[in-house]
């Protein structure tokens, strides 16, 4: 009982702390609203539980056999933060959703965890720090999984209720172009350590070389 307690606590933990997820949620609730950001919400959630099952059943193996694959998904990942935080920073107002752009898609939330660099630590951690060898590792991967699906949904949706809370405060344009640009902002800053992490990953080479 004090392993699944862990496990829900590590989740909870995870899951409702600040992140490129929990920003993107958050900044469609005040953009498009809670029902139009359902898919999205869905999509990190669903997208994540996914990641961390094949991450736990074997597919990091992936990366120890072509470890520059790990690196041209962390680079991707870093760029398509930066697009997403411009793409934020540029949003107009959108009360009239009908001559507005859309907030993103169910399958964009869900490949966006492949290239987000926190949904990689969580599930990596998730997996290093509650499995044990001969215990049943696919079992207990899925359990976790099945753990992390459950807890994410209230924890990043707690975000979009946030942010749909917003709306009343942000009814101008101008409110809502300031609120972006902080969005996009701190979207940006959640992407420094890991393009730190790249910089560092890539002198080393540079020096071994």
């Amino acid at each position: 009982m004090d392993y699944l307690y862990a496990i829900i606590l590590f989740a909870i933990s995870s899951s409702v702390t600040p992140g490129p997820n929990n920003i993107m949620v958050m900044t469609s609730g005040v953009n498009f609203g809670v029902k139009k950001s359902l898919p999205l919400l869905s999509g990190i959630c669903i997208g994540f539980a996914f990641m961390l099952l094949l991450v736990g059943i074997g597919f990091s193996r992936l990366f120890e056999w072509f470890p520059g694959l790990h690196m041209l998904i962390k680079c991707a990942g870093v760029l398509y933060l930066l697009y997403l935080a411009l793409l934020i920073a540029r949003s107009a107002d959108t009360q009239d959703a009908d001559n507005q752009g859309q907030p993103l898609s169910f399958l964009k939330g869900a490949l966006f965890q492949w290239i987000n660099g926190k949904a990689w630590v969580v599930a990596t951690g998730a997996v290093a720090a509650f499995t044990t060898v001969g215990g049943g590792v696919d079992s207990q991967t899925m359990l976790i999984a099945t753990i992390f699906l459950l807890v994410s949904f209230p924890c990043v949706g707690v975000w979009l209720l946030f942010g749909s809370l917003l709306q009343n405060w942000l009814s101008s344009a101008a409110s809502r172009q300031r609120f972006n640009l902080a969005m996009a902002l701190l979207l940006v800053i959640s992407v420094l350590p890991v393009l730190q992490e790249i910089l560092v990953q890539l002198s080393v080479q540079t020096i071994g070389s």
